[in-house]
């Protein structure tokens, strides 16, 4: 449950003028900023990587050319959630789910302890580094871009890549070259100014109009709960009205697309809380950014959806969504 500092006494009326205010002033500035990235190194975003993993994802991910930490990230968060126990149906294994064979035969000792250990997440997270370089290594002759080309034969085999001159035309495998190619965006730290989302307003359009609504939790806005909201509901059913499906729960929907800085702030971004500032997991509160500093948000029991300011002690970070970073977090993580 969220600590707030809240911004009270806003009747809906006065609620929608102050929001056309915050939009106005802040939303007319996003077309300006769109086309000013620039180069650079591939850095973590910060707390996207849960912090006992991430200096092992920051070395390992620098190993080879084809890759870099936030695609490792990537792969990792895709394979297993970050779950070192992680085990599927197809007897995967670990936070890379190696399945045994593959392992046999890739898995290396990455802390240097004497013994490979497909469970320990020293051992795992280099191994998974190591076996993209040496896929990279088989089609690195292919044409097109290094990156696609290692994940294509990850997904079907360096014969494949080499065989179509590139990605192969299997529908599988070119979604999972997407899948990855867009959570990498999500776990990477943005080089100049994230570019503008073409939903927002239509996600706040939503969210405005549920002020006053009394909050609910595990509300999802349906005729038996009353049309009421939890945080993660709220923000979810705002971005399904344009298009874009999030998951249910507020820390899966940090990895939604690529994370401005606090002063590049847009409305419609998402804003998330936490009482661990270095892990996007154990994120427990979401709202909907307005601009001015204040947020829509469903806040706890007893409240109503309502405005709040966003600086807070528990401040995470913030997501812009994409609908290409929406639709690649994954649905069905193995258990352990």
């Amino acid at each position: 449950m969220r600590k707030f500092w809240v911004f009270g006494g806003i009747g809906v009326g006065m609620a929608m003028c102050f929001l056309a205010l915050l939009v106005v002033g802040t939303y007319s500035a996003a077309a300006g900023l769109a086309g000013s990235g620039g180069g650079g190194a591939v850095a973590l975003a910060k707390g996207a990587v849960p912090a006992r993993f991430q200096p092992l994802v920051q070395k390992w991910g620098n190993l080879c050319p084809a890759i870099n930490p936030a695609l490792l990230a990537a792969q990792l968060y895709q394979e297993s959630g970050w779950n070192p126990r992680a085990q599927s149906h197809a007897a995967a294994q670990g936070i890379a789910q190696f399945i045994p064979g593959t392992w046999a035969t890739h898995g290396i000792d990455g802390n240097g302890d004497g013994k490979r250990d497909v469970w320990d997440p020293a051992d795992a997270i280099p191994s998974a580094a190591s076996y993209d370089c040496e896929l990279a290594g088989y089609v690195k002759k292919v044409p097109g871009d290094p990156t696609s080309n290692m994940l294509a034969a990850y997904n079907a085999g360096a014969y494949a890549v080499i065989k179509y001159g590139g990605v192969p035309p299997y529908k599988e495998t070119q979604n999972y070259v997407k899948i990855i190619r867009s959570l990498e965006k999500s776990f990477a730290r943005p080089v100049g100014r994230v570019a503008p989302s073409r939903q927002a307003a239509g996600a706040i359009y939503f969210a405005q109009k549920k002020l006053g609504t009394p909050y609910l939790w595990g509300g999802n806005g349906t005729p038996e709960q009353q049309g009421r909201f939890d945080c993660s509901g709220l923000t979810q059913a705002a971005y399904r009205t344009v298009g874009i499906e999030l998951p249910r729960v507020a820390n899966d929907q940090y990895n939604a697309g690529p994370h401005p800085s606090r002063d590049e702030l847009l409305p419609g971004d998402l804003v998330f809380f936490s009482d661990d500032l270095t892990n996007s997991r154990a994120i427990r509160h979401v709202g909907l950014y307005v601009g001015g500093g204040y947020m829509i948000n469903a806040p706890f029991t007893g409240a109503v959806i309502r405005f709040d300011k966003i600086d807070t002690p528990d401040y995470f970070g913030a997501t812009r969504v994409t609908k290409d970073g929406a639709a690649a977090l994954p649905t069905d993580l193995p258990a352990g």
